[in-house]
């Protein structure tokens, strides 16, 4: 079968792989799409994703749908057949985070396409793939693969969206319009916000915010764009960059929420810290999700918009141009690939 390997820093192989044997507990997958994730593209740039740096091969992907073939011993689930989306996480389940409901932040989790580990937890970007059955959900009615796929995403989103509390009624900032800021907005919106502004340097991005639901669309290099809010409520910086956390703490108000989403480079981040401690913001984290998978696949049956986001689909023997597709900004959203 296909995969697409990761061996280094710019070098993203289609190979040949040995078709995978469900071990006992686990489901074997047809995969049909995946999509072309944030980290897959630093993985593919970088050699890694902020401390998580590549060690061997790797297969990429954790952003996947496809059919259910078989099941291992012991293993249960959706008919053969049935069509499935992937939760990406299998959490240990038995770490204090864990025991306290946060298995989003479990300290021995394992996830697809990830580095954190070694040996690294192989992907999903490939024909088939073996996966822990209690991973596997089937679609509600009315949702297909292509918009399923969006699952894994938009469970990021939503997770960070409940991570800044209640925003029914309010004003909340998104600073960065790529595919994770566009789904924050359209999970704001969803969850009661009554205006969303956004934020980016490429107006392609925003025009992708739009689709998604923003209200407002700013340029972030222009301070005179007339978008600019005075204050927000709630502010979400889905840019990873610096300066989108320093326009967060900006915008919100007094005793207003910032939380951080986007993955800050390497290192230390200058911030306004003075601001948090005079303005008694609240900053907090947000990181992956648990529950909210179900949520999204709910939410992505119920909506049609969010086709729009998606920006290409490609075969899986192109994966290089899929990635610089992907990795341009100007060009594309969300971009998926079709095994």
């Amino acid at each position: 079968m296909l995969g697409c390997v990761i061996h280094g820093a710019g070098e993203l192989r289609v190979e040949e792989l040995p078709p995978p044997r469900p071990a006992p507990g686990e489901a074997l997958v047809a995969v049909r799409y995946g999509g072309v994730c944030g980290s897959d593209l630093h993985y593919w740039r970088h050699g890694g994703v902020g401390d998580f740096l590549l060690r061997e091969p790797m297969v990429l992907g954790h952003e996947v749908a496809g059919t259910v073939v078989s099941y291992g011993p012991g293993a249960t689930g959706p008919a053969p057949g049935t069509a499935v989306a992937v939760h990406p996480a299998t959490p240990c389940g038995t770490c204090p985070e864990c025991a306290d409901g946060r298995a989003n932040v479990c300290r021995d989790t394992r996830y697809l396409g990830s580095a954190a580990r070694f040996p690294h937890v192989q992907g999903g970007f490939a024909q088939q793939v073996a996966v822990p059955a209690g991973q596997l959900r089937a679609l509600p009615d009315g949702l297909g693969l292509r918009r399923a796929v969006l699952a894994e995403p938009l469970s990021v989103a939503l997770h960070a969206v409940r991570r800044a509390g209640e925003v029914t009624g309010r004003h909340v900032l998104v600073t960065g319009a790529g595919p994770i800021g566009c789904l924050v907005v359209a999970a704001a919106k969803a969850a009661g916000a009554a205006r969303v502004t956004v934020t980016d340097l490429v107006p392609e991005a925003l025009g992708y915010a739009a689709v998604a639901g923003a209200d407002t669309l700013v340029r972030a290099d222009d301070p005179d764009d007339p978008g600019w809010p005075a204050e927000v409520d709630v502010a979400v910086e889905a840019s990873g960059a610096g300066a989108g956390l320093h326009t967060c703490l900006r915008r919100v108000r007094r005793g207003g929420v910032v939380v951080q989403l986007g993955m800050l480079p390497t290192g230390r981040t200058p911030f306004a810290g003075n601001l948090v401690v005079s303005r008694e913001i609240e900053l907090r984290g947000a990181f992956r999700f648990d529950a909210e998978f179900d949520v999204a696949l709910e939410l992505l049956a119920a909506r049609g918009e969010f086709d729009g986001l998606v920006s290409a689909v490609v075969p899986v023997r192109e994966a290089g141009s899929a990635f610089a597709l992907a990795a341009d900004r100007e060009r594309s959203c969300k971009v998926l690939l079709e095994f």
